[in-house]
């Protein structure tokens, strides 16, 4: 028998794996789990060695209800917590929460039907499913999926499961709540039983709390119809354990004092960096783009070099943002802990399967500054379940009218811009409320989000540094007791005067703790990620390019215009460029004003300009007149295949943009309104209209 040389054993290894994986389905090569998942105190889903079937996690854990999220900003997965606390508390479900990229989904025709599955789902940009839902999503909608039992799509697999379904939307977006509908059709299509309606809540109107309240009601009478559940008084159970560690010193290099995982606990900065493992960015320098006093606006270069971070010309970056000291001080002092701060505390799921959203050991004032939503607005539902741990009767009757009645709540709590603390301390005069117990607040409250950024930089001529415009937000209402100021904008102004040398660095008295968790962010820091877009200039260069972006709207066509600026100097062809800008005065807030002159000379004619000012003349003007009064140029460009693209305010500018450019076809090539209205539709769906907007 000839010897096996080393290229015959190579090729016979080869085929070993292929043959292995072929008949395991991949069962060895799963979806690799987050690699600081553990790290993140997550104790929910798929870890390393775990199993992506839920229906086995369900069985190991004797739940007999899921709740799947696809969430991008948190919201959708506080929801999924709440329907999972409540189905557990008033009606004697046996809940589970579960991220939807952390199982699989072809096992879901053994779904038993004695079970349930609810579906929270929001929908991303133009009708796009969240980060963690993309691939449920396209597995769900395909027509080639095939299922653990052999079952195509035409064979109706999902006869047994039966599910609920809420989807979180902005009809400000043409794809308004698209995700939830797409993905409620797909698993009727599979065979699947809806209980009750698919619910959609309204971003865009402001009215996503209230249309969650509306539908959860009318959904669970049909579910406890449909699973012979019975209602119960619902009693706080707590979902998390939290115990104090008096033998411990917060300054041990076990305790997690604001670090989002034990790399940055450890003190390295390891990579990949990305939503759950921020970089620590030096900012190069940072100036103010405001000429008027009472207002801010923020530029910044943030050094990426060496990070191993790269972004495209129209990506996001996301800012990890700290909450103010002077609202982390009312929060830990209106619960009667600002004495305890410093306590060492460990938080672990009493259930195995829930999810604790930072990590633990930390300490209260750790987990209120970098982990919890606190300056968030008020939950009517949350107010309610507060109601029990008045510090006194007269309170107590106070909290559950705001929590029961909708007219009463508005008026009194969310018209005021009311946070939690500012809330209770209103309420109590004072008085500290000690008998609420802190996993109420953790269950409660969201987890902190990064605030995402339209980058206004070109990777093409800065590929190490990304560039941040931003106006510091600060809204006053009549009659409301505080001024809400915006989290993440005022940490940045905070952090730039400081790198200016100012004496205060915080103008407000908002005391930001600048330096970061352990003083580790040496220097001017600030806790970063790209995220990708699909805002994108077309491939060709020579292609022409309208866009319009008011006030920091115009954040990435700065990039846009300054990426063709670079082309032209290197001597390529580029297309007409057009942008429309608006702002109040010339002498006040113009952005990047001497900037549009340097690129002029680079482009020449191909760049054209044109803003809208507000507040210089006898009626106000703005970017829609400019556009109209541009309307023949803007068709004939149109007709060359010109991009389209608008930044900015989704509720009023890029919705009236949108309606004006259909009306401005119509007129120019002489059809009726509906017809340019179809274009528009067109130029979306081919990607020729473009939109990043914020509502």
């Amino acid at each position: 028998m000839a010897q096996l040389d080393t290229l015959d054993l190579v090729v016979l290894a080869v085929l070993l794996v292929g043959t292995v994986a072929y008949f395991t389905k991949g069962t060895y090569w799963a979806k690799p789990a987050d690699p600081f998942a553990g790290s993140l105190a997550h104790t929910n889903g798929a870890k390393a060695g775990k199993s992506r079937n839920i229906i086995e996690k369900m069985d190991e854990q004797g739940k007999n209800c899921v709740v799947f999220y696809g969430s991008q900003t948190g919201t959708a997965e506080d929801y999924a917590s709440r329907l999972a606390k409540e189905g557990a508390s008033r009606f004697g479900l046996k809940t589970m929460v579960a991220d939807l990229e952390d199982y699989d989904y072809d096992n879901l025709d053994s779904f038993p039907d004695d079970k349930v599955a609810i579906f929270v789902l929001a929908t991303y940009g133009e009708g796009e499913p969240t980060d963690n839902a993309v691939e449920f999503h396209e597995f769900i909608t395909s027509e080639d999926s095939s299922f653990s039992e052999g079952g195509s799509a035409a064979d109706k697999p999902l006869g047994n499961l039966r599910y609920v379904a809420f989807g979180l939307g902005n009809n400000t977006y043409e794809h308004y709540n698209s995700m939830v509908r797409s993905v409620d059709a797909a698993l009727q299509k599979l065979g699947a039983k809806r209980i009750g309606t698919a619910g959609e809540g309204d971003d865009g109107a402001g009215t996503m709390e209230e249309d969650f309240l509306a539908w959860k009601e009318p959904m669970w009478a049909a579910l406890t119809e449909s699973m012979h559940l019975e209602e119960r008084e619902a009693v706080y159970e707590p979902v998390f354990e939290v115990s104090e560690k008096l033998d411990m010193n917060a300054e041990t290099d076990e305790v997690y004092l604001g670090e989002p995982n034990k790399h940055h606990l450890e003190g390295a900065q390891k990579g990949p960096f990305n939503a759950h493992n921020p970089y620590i960015a030096p900012i190069a320098e940072s100036k103010e783009l405001f000429t008027a006093g009472e207002r801010n606006c923020l530029h910044m270069e943030v050094d990426i070099s060496g990070s191993g971070l790269s972004y495209q010309t129209g990506d996001h970056i996301a800012v990890w943002p700290t909450n103010p000291g002077k609202e982390v001080d009312r929060f830990l002092r209106v619960l009667g802990l600002d004495k305890k701060r410093d306590t060492v505390i460990s938080v672990k799921g009493i259930d195995p399967t829930a999810k604790v959203p930072f990590p633990s050991p930390t300490t209260y004032d750790a987990a209120v500054r970098y982990h919890m939503e606190i300056c968030a607005p008020v939950s009517r539902q949350f107010v309610h379940s507060l109601a029990q741990f008045a510090p006194d009767e007269a309170t107590k009757a106070e909290l559950t009218k705001m929590g029961t009645d909708k007219d009463y709540f508005s008026d009194k709590v969310a018209s005021l811009n009311l946070n939690i603390a500012q809330l209770l301390e209103t309420q109590s005069k004072g008085q500290a409320w000690s008998s609420i117990p802190f996993s109420i607040m953790i269950e409660g409250l969201h987890k902190i989000q990064p605030r995402y950024y339209s980058i206004s930089s070109s990777s093409l001529v800065q590929k190490d540094k990304i560039s941040i415009t931003a106006v510091v937000e600060s809204i006053e209402k009549p009659g409301a007791p505080h001024v809400v100021k915006g989290v993440t904008t005022n940490y940045l102004l905070a952090l730039k005067q400081k790198q200016h040398g100012v004496a205060d660095p915080d103008p407000h008295g908002l005391n930001y703790a600048l330096t970061g968790p352990r003083n580790k962010y040496d220097g001017i820091h600030v806790p970063v990620h790209v995220r990708h877009s699909n805002f994108k200039l077309p491939s060709d260069p020579s292609k022409p390019v309208i866009m319009v972006g008011p006030g920091t709207g115009v954040a990435p066509f700065r990039g846009f215009v300054q990426e063709r600026a670079a082309l032209a100097r290197a001597g390529e062809k580029v297309g007409k460029t057009v942008l429309f800008f608006g702002c109040r005065r010339r002498d006040e807030d113009f952005l990047y004003k001497d900037e549009w002159e340097e690129y002029k000379k680079d482009l020449g004619d191909a760049f054209e300009l044109h803003v809208a000012f507000s507040r210089e003349g006898p009626n106000k003007v703005y970017v829609q007149h400019k556009i109209q009064e541009q309307g023949e140029n803007i068709d004939k460009l149109l007709q060359q295949k010109a991009y389209f693209y608008v930044c900015g305010d989704a509720a009023h500018m890029a919705r009236e943009v949108n309606n004006l450019l259909g009306q401005i076809i119509a007129k120019q090539r002489g059809m009726p309104e509906t017809k340019g209205e179809d274009i528009v539709k067109s130029m979306r769906a081919s990607n020729q209209y473009q939109e990043d907007v914020w509502s």
